[in-house]
């Protein structure tokens, strides 16, 4: 029993590094959103996926106008997806003790902070029509999203 207990937590750091872990999803995000995937490789062993997989505002989702918050809060993004009119401000703010950053992915709008740590923002006003999806790129696989800009 003496044993089990550092060999738990020693797991558990090396998922918290690898940046591993179940994404905090809005419950309008469609199954599969942006969770990691695994994959085996020749040898058996798993191997994380690092490629980002986007999820995309459901049509039902209510457009948002003004100024919209995301989150970025326990290594994921708060909302994921969101819907928004046409010279709508994004701020993303940083509630972890790490740095992140907003990078667009693809879309009709390119961005790129810097890193942001704990208690700082960035924002940007988006002005053509269209989804665009971004992610942090520290943490990709937990941390993308998608905002969909509408007329």
């Amino acid at each position: 029993m003496k044993r089990g207990a550092p060999t738990l937590i020693a797991c558990a750091t090396l998922l918290l590094v690898a940046g591993c872990g179940s994404s905090s999803r809005s419950s309008t995000s469609p199954a599969g959103g942006a969770s990691p995937a695994a994959s085996s490789t020749s040898s058996g062993r798993l191997k994380a996926s690092t490629t980002p997989k986007f999820a995309t505002p459901p049509k039902s989702a209510p457009v948002q106008s003004g100024t919209v918050k995301i989150a970025y809060r326990n290594i994921t993004i708060a909302p994921d997806t969101v819907k928004v009119k046409l010279g709508s401000t994004i701020v993303w703010t940083n509630y972890d003790p790490v740095e992140h950053n907003a990078t667009s992915h693809s879309g009709p709008s390119s961005f790129a902070s810097k890193n942001f740590g704990e208690g700082k923002s960035f924002s940007v006003t988006l002005t053509r029509p269209g989804v665009i999806h971004y992610l942090c790129t520290i943490h990709p696989t937990t941390m993308n999203g998608a905002i969909e800009v509408v007329s």
